[in-house]
This record gives C-alpha cells, sequence and structure tokens, in this order.
C-alpha cells in the first residue's frame, strides 16, 4: 500500500536509511548523516562526511543563541526551514542577488560567492556557513580567518564540483574552526541545507 501522509513518509524513509546504514556513527552525528542520506539516496555520505570534534555542539550552541546562518546559494536557503529557525531567532542571509555583490564581482574579477563571504563578514552576529555550491566561497572564508576578518561558529562546506573543489575543502579541513565538510567531490545546495536541517530538528524537534 502507497504511503500518502508526508510524516508517515519521511519516518519511513528513516527507518529504510536505519536499516541498510551499515556504518557505526556517534549519536551526535547520526541524525545529520541520516538527513543527507534522506536528501541525496546516498549512502557514502557515512563515509565522506568529516566532522571536527566539536563542530556539532558548537553549531546547536550557535542555533540556540540566535545566530545567523550563511548560504551561499538562494536554493540552499530556501531548502532550510524557516519555521525551526525563526523558533530559534536565527537569522537566514544569502547575499549572492545583491546587486552590490554582483557589481563588485564584476570589477574586481571575483566570484559573486567570494564577495559574498566578505560582505557576511560584516555582519555583526554569530555566523554558522553552509556552502553547497561554490568552492571559492570557502577559499574565501580560509582568507578571512587567516586575515583575522572573520571567525565563523561553524563552516559546512560541501561544495559539489569538479574545479577548485579538493583544494577548497581542504582549506577548511585543514583549519581550526568547527568544519563539517564532505570529503571528495560531491556535494551541493540540497545537502548544505540538509545539514543544517538536521542540526534545527535536534532542538525544536
Amino acid at each position: 500500500m502507497l504511503i500518502t501522509d508526508p510524516t508517515a513518509i519521511e519516518a519511513k524513509s528513516m527507518e529504510i536509511i536505519e536499516s541498510e546504514l551499515t556504518a557505526e556513527l556517534p549519536p551526535e552525528i547520526k541524525p545529520i548523516v541520516k538527513r543527507v542520506i534522506h536528501c541525496t539516496a546516498d549512502f557514502d555520505y557515512a563515509e565522506n562526511l568529516v566532522f571536527s570534534p566539536d563542530a556539532v555542539e558548537k553549531g546547536l550552541a550557535a542555533l540556540r543563541s540566535g545566530c545567523a546562518v550563511v548560504t551561499d546559494t538562494q536554493m540552499a536557503k530556501a531548502g532550510i526551514n524557516k519555521t525551526a529557525a525563526a523558533r530559534l531567532g536565527c537569522e537566514l542571509r544569502c547575499f549572492m542577488s545583491d546587486p552590490d555583490v554582483a557589481e563588485a564581482a564584476r570589477a574586481r574579477g571575483r566570484t559573486r560567492a567570494s564577495v559574498s563571504m566578505e560582505k557576511a563578514a560584516a555582519l555583526e552576529r554569530p555566523l554558522i556557513f553552509a556552502v553547497g555550491n561554490a568552492p571559492t566561497a570557502l577559499l574565501t572564508l580560509r582568507e578571512l580567518m587567516d586575515a583575522g576578518r572573520i571567525e565563523p561558529v561553524l563552516i559546512i562546506g560541501v561544495p559539489v564540483g569538479f574545479v577548485n573543489i579538493l583544494e577548497a575543502k581542504d582549506a577548511i579541513l585543514t583549519s581550526p574552526v568547527p568544519h563539517i565538510v564532505a570529503k571528495g567531490r560531491k556535494g551541493g545546495s540540497n545537502v548544505a541545507a540538509a545539514i543544517v536541517n538536521a542540526l534545527l530538528y535536534t532542538i525544536t524537534r
């Protein structure tokens, strides 16, 4: 019999994922990995998602305090649960469509994602970055951190692609900032949003 109730569909999906998941995962990480698998149907994420030791703890604390979550695409922003974020007083921001970002990117020969990260550095509240598309966003974040211009609470680094991907992810993996990074070429805006949602649901559900 077909399942049509949305809540039942999600519950059944998570049940299937749990039954097929062979990796042994710490309890604080498992809900995040399962949420990513839920949105991708890709069990490789059980192996290629890397969590720094305090990533989940720091991310949850920041969300509880009402931080800002900055994405590198409107798609990632759209995929984050607005109701859950609002309950915690969290602000969702994406500067990719801002005219001043587009103008500066053209003038300087840089990507809009890179300039977006620079603009986000001016936000005066704790920041979680959820990057699912642009490796240049991660490279710029590392530059800003090394220059002492920004200190993110958490970086979710899961851009997808072929150019600059490994270098960008390595820039975050080797940084001291708390991070959740997808090794290799896989990732995407949906993965970035799923990780943020998993953290939000840990608190709000």
